[in-house]
């Protein structure tokens, strides 16, 4: 049986977008509030804004999602649910989320509210579907690094679960992994998981020749794979661009729609949306899995020279109202009765009635004239697909009547259309309160690139490895865990890897997706939560503390003050020492100069300040570590409200690593070259 054809998606920042993607033919809107959503630079929509807007689209067949997706703090977890039952309450078709304390609570408190899990969420892995089915998700949007064969197996499994899967297929695509960028945070205090990032990846970065703009991507475009993508049982096509103009998102909704309703694209509808907004073209690298130097590119003032002299054309595609609605219109004029009118959507039906028709002294009114008088809907949302009337001879009903007749019918068919159903809020359902931090006296976890970095005698409670080392080499009386890459290409490959580990009596696993929990705990794992799951809430916390996850490594962009609040019923700690990853790229930078086989998996990108960046390749995908350590040796009285700490080795020598470890345990002040990370300045 064929699929049912997808959803075209469209992004809204402010009105004017809202009325290019619905005027354009979007079957259903994205949009933030003013508060609590990945775009928090855009205009956005206030309540009452938001209120108007979802019976703007419902009205005119459209749904509304609404944007909770960034990491939130215990404090503002009341003010989101409030937003989201405000939403709610008006009838919204969906919140789109990433916050894992967020989502469990408003799964308990409105469990009619359909959820979408977030990109951010960073969803790639089918292990991830139990833990969103319990999570109550209906939809997941996936990673857009996903390869075509691994989306199609993932759309299969999300099948079985009941679960939707979104796919972004048009627009701008981050250098990072979305839900695993630092960049912003650190660089410039502004989170990108918090919605406020500053996209500093567009500036000036190099590597060994490469372009100075390594770290700068092609914007996407999936526009020849929508037939495909439909075949895979794909639920949503989205479409990125809330920061973008209205011309942009008309211009992109056209061409995706004109895709799926004919099954074909011309090179007319991708070179429409290269003038309208693109880095030099466009690229299909990830899904197609061909990455490197062809994924690269950057805005030229050539772009923004086509991308003018492009709108005016296309900001008449939207103008003005389109006729989205068909209706089946019926009217009656009989002697000596009301005048009745009827609309039907073939869901909805209103009836107006008029005055009694008066007797014709000239001329009557005829059949032919009733007909084009109630359906003329030019500038209503609706058109008479086909019209049934009864009238009587030598009757006369005034034009003016009739056209009131009809706007009143038309007032109503709205007002209904708009309407929302009955829904249950339990309010009894509140966020977990902050833990009241205790000192005590932290274990220390070190964790290494790798096992040569590792000395003879370390002085430790836990040994942290990569799941690339090998387990069987280790010789070590301490405690071991394995720790799982963010990024799962294959499952099957990294489920055997830890196999492997517990077969040697490596029980632990330090798992930084929910993918990889589900997959550690199938296999009889102890979990640790580990910093990619961005713990910034107790509400987090508790969830994962259900769901078998015996420790917790916060978010690094929480205070020291605010993550030792963090409450949930878990063992909690921070990573205290460390470069930051600050990217995990599934298109490594290098490749962009072209000399991937020049760094031995240890290159580097430099700034336009002249900083370099380490870059670690692991898994077939790298990570962008921050120029300098994060160290707290001297900081252990702030660290004594933590069960644990974790020391993060990559570019260490052993030597290193021991001063290191014997620094943390006197309590010595920094020798080198450091920073504090966000644990004192946080982020905005």
């Amino acid at each position: 049986m064929k699929n049912s054809r997808p959803e075209v998606l469209a992004p809204v920042g402010n009105k004017e977008m809202l009325f290019a993607a619905v005027r354009s033919g979007a079957d259903a809107v994205y949009l933030g509030a003013e508060h609590f959503n990945a775009r928090r630079n855009a205009e956005n929509f206030t309540e009452q804004d938001l209120a108007d807007a979802i019976k703007y689209c419902h009205i005119r067949g459209v749904k509304v999602y609404l944007t909770l997706n960034i990491l939130l703090g215990d404090n503002e977890l009341g003010d989101a649910l409030s937003l989201a039952e405000f939403a709610h309450l008006n009838g919204i078709d969906g919140i789109i989320a990433a916050d894992l304390g967020l989502i469990s609570l408003l799964h308990r408190r409105m469990p009619s509210l359909a959820l979408h899990a977030s990109t951010q969420m960073t969803v790639h892995s089918v292990s991830a579907l139990p833990t969103l089915k319990k999570l109550g998700i209906k939809r997941v949007v996936v990673s857009r690094e996903m390869t075509a064969k691994n989306l199609q197996c993932f759309c299969s499994a999300a099948k079985q679960e009941n679960i939707e899967v979104e796919v972004f297929v048009q627009g701008a695509l981050c250098m990072c992994v979305s839900g695993q960028c630092l960049l912003s945070s650190v660089l410039g205090e502004r989170s990108g998981n918090r919605g406020l990032c500053a996209g500093p990846c567009r500036l000036p970065f190099s590597v060994k020749n490469g372009t100075g703009y390594d770290l700068s991507l092609k914007d996407l475009s999936l526009l020849p794979y929508i037939s495909e993508l439909s075949e895979m049982g794909v639920a949503s096509l989205k479409i990125e661009g809330r920061m973008k103009r209205p011309e942009y998102v008309a211009a992109a909704v056209v061409t995706v729609k004109r895709a799926v309703e004919t099954g074909k694209y011309s090179s007319d509808d991708q070179e429409l949306l290269k003038n309208v907004f693109s880095r030099n073209g466009f690229t299909d690298g990830y899904y197609k899995n061909v990455k490197g130097v062809e994924m690269f590119g950057t805005r030229t003032k050539e772009n923004v020279v086509s991308a003018e002299s492009a709108y005016p054309a296309i900001h008449a595609i939207y103008r003005n109202e389109r006729q989205y609605v068909p209706l089946h219109v019926k009217i009656s004029i009989k002697q000596s009765e009301p005048i009745v009118l009827t609309l039907s959507d073939g869901i909805n039906s209103v009836t107006a009635q008029g005055e009694a028709p008066q007797k014709a002294i000239k001329n009557s009114t005829t059949k032919e004239a009733v007909i084009t008088s109630v359906t003329k809907l030019g500038g209503t949302p609706y058109f008479a697909q086909n019209t049934e009337a009864q009238v009587e001879d030598g009757l006369f009903v005034p034009v003016s009547a009739l056209n009131t007749l009809r706007r009143t019918a038309a007032e109503q068919l709205d007002l209904k259309r708009s309407r929302v159903g009955t829904i249950t809020v339990n309010r009894e359902v509140l966020p977990v309160l902050s833990a009241a931090p205790t000192k005590k006296s932290p274990k220390i976890f070190c964790r290494f690139d790798n096992t040569a970095q590792i000395p003879q005698n370390i002085n430790c409670d836990m040994l942290i490895i990569s799941l690339e080392s090998e387990p069987n080499n280790i010789k070590t009386n301490l405690p071991l865990a394995v720790d799982i890459p963010r990024w799962i290409e294959n499952e099957e490959a990294i489920k055997n890897r830890l196999a492997l580990f517990f077969e040697n009596g490596i029980t632990n696993a330090f798992c930084s997706n929910i993918a990889a929990v589900n997959m550690a705990k199938e296999l009889g794992f102890r979990v640790y939560g580990d910093f990619g799951l961005n713990v910034f809430n107790s509400s987090s916390a508790n969830f994962l503390a259900q769901n078998g996850v015996n420790h917790l490594t916060l978010s690094p962009e929480l205070t020291l003050v605010s993550a030792a609040q963090i409450g949930g019923d878990t063992e909690k700690g921070i990573i205290a020492y460390g470069r930051l990853p600050l990217m995990l790229t599934v298109n490594c930078p290098i490749k962009n100069g072209r000399n991937c086989n020049e760094c031995g998996r240890n290159g580097k990108i430099t700034d336009r300040l002249g900083i370099s960046f380490p870059i670690k390749c692991r898994n077939s995908v790298a990570e962008i570590l921050n120029s300098k350590p994060i160290v707290l040796s001297d900081k252990l009285n702030d660290l004594s409200r933590f069960d644990f700490i974790t020391l993060y080795f990559t570019t260490e020598t052993k030597e290193e690593v021991e001063n290191i470890i014997s620094d943390y345990k006197k309590g010595a002040k920094p020798k080198n070259d450091f920073t504090r990370g966000l644990y004192f300045r946080g982020t905005i």
